[in-house]
This record gives structure tokens, sequence and C-alpha cells, in this order.
């Protein structure tokens, strides 16, 4: 390798240092040191100068020497269906919750329910985990576990008295997950609902 090559591989590497170093990594956090200042007066219950001054400092300690990876290239906000999203849970919430009761009041301790196998469309970590958190809110449905690996939800359903009803439910926390898409995820996953994306949150988006 030539002497030119040397220096222009020394520049390659870097550029990236710079831009992903701590430095930068801490000027991505500002939401979250906001967040915790504000949590901090809120549980002091004050705005004295020692309090506020106190927890600015605190909540910039903690995002220095505690940083988290930033999600901003893992979420893509949509204003518009982050508006729709909360009428749509309670939407889900009543309707399910009317459904259990229901099937309580009519079988008592004879209603029947089923573990189902729901296959996801995203990889990524955070969509998986909003859509496991969306599903488990919806009453009769709690997931029971998440296959990061295979990207599956085990989920426990109730009621589930027959087929029909087995990929009604299924076809709930489906539905949650394109609620989740549409919110928060890619532009190519929402104009497709059938769209996959394989490297949305996975080891190509964290390299």
């Amino acid at each position: 390798m030539s002497p030119a090559d040397d220096d222009q591989a020394e520049g390659d590497t870097s550029t990236p240092g710079v831009r992903d170093g701590p430095p930068h990594r801490t000027s991505r956090q500002w939401p979250l040191a906001l967040w915790l200042w504000a949590l901090w007066i809120v549980l002091w219950g004050s705005v004295s100068p020692v309090v506020l001054v106190g927890g600015a400092v605190v909540a910039l300690l903690v995002v220095v020497l505690f940083p988290l990876p930033s999600i901003a290239r893992r979420a893509r906000l949509h204003p518009l269906w982050l508006l729709l999203f909360p009428a749509r849970l309670l939407a889900g919430l009543v309707g399910s919750a009317v459904a259990v009761a229901l099937e309580a009041v009519r079988r008592g301790p004879r209603v029947r329910a089923a573990v189902l196998e729901v296959p996801l469309r995203s990889e990524s970590d955070l969509m998986i985990a909003a859509t496991a958190n969306m599903a488990s809110l919806t009453p009769g449905t709690l997931v029971l576990e998440v296959d990061r690996d295979r990207r599956r939800l085990y989920v426990h359903a109730l009621p589930a008295r027959d087929t029909r009803e087995v990929e009604r439910r299924r076809g709930e926390v489906a539905a949650a997950e394109r609620w989740v898409v549409r919110t928060i995820g890619p532009a190519g996953m929402r104009e497709d609902p059938n769209r996959r994306e394989p490297g949305y949150g996975g080891e190509e988006e964290q390299r």
C-alpha cells in the first residue's frame, strides 16, 4: 500500500470517529435530559433555584455517563397517525372489554382460550416492543413470548372458541402492528401493508 493510500485510509477511519464519538452521541440525548430534568422538578415539587440547577446537573450527568442508543433512525413519526393512535387504542380497549365481559357472563369458567403464534412484518426492536405492548393492552390478550429471531409473537387470547375466533384474534394483533407501522414505521412499510423490512432496526442499522 502506498503512502497516499495510507493517508486516505487514515482519513476514512478518522471521520466516523468524529461524527459518532461521545460528544455527538451526547448531543442527541437532549430530549432525554430535558425529560429527566422535568421529572426531577415534579418529584421534588419545587421550582427553587437549588432544585432547578441540581436537576439540570443530574440530568446531564445521567445522559453523559449512561448514554442510551438513539432511536431517531429507528422511528419515523407520522403526526396524523400519532393523533389517531389514542382513539384507535381506546376503541380496541372498549370493544374487546365488552366482548370478554359478555363471554364471561355467558360461559363463565367454560370460556375457551388459545395460545397463538403471530408473525410480524418488522424486525425493528422498537416496533416489535410497541406492537407487543399495544396487543397486551387489549383485554383478553396477553403476549407470552417474543421470538426476536423468527419475528413471532406468542399470544394468549381469550375468547377463542373456534377457528374463526382464533383467526380474528390473530388479526387483532396484526392490526395492532399495522397501526404501529403507520405511526412510527418507514415509508415503504406504510405504503405496502404486506411489505417486510428485513434490515429495519436490525444489524444493518446498528452498523
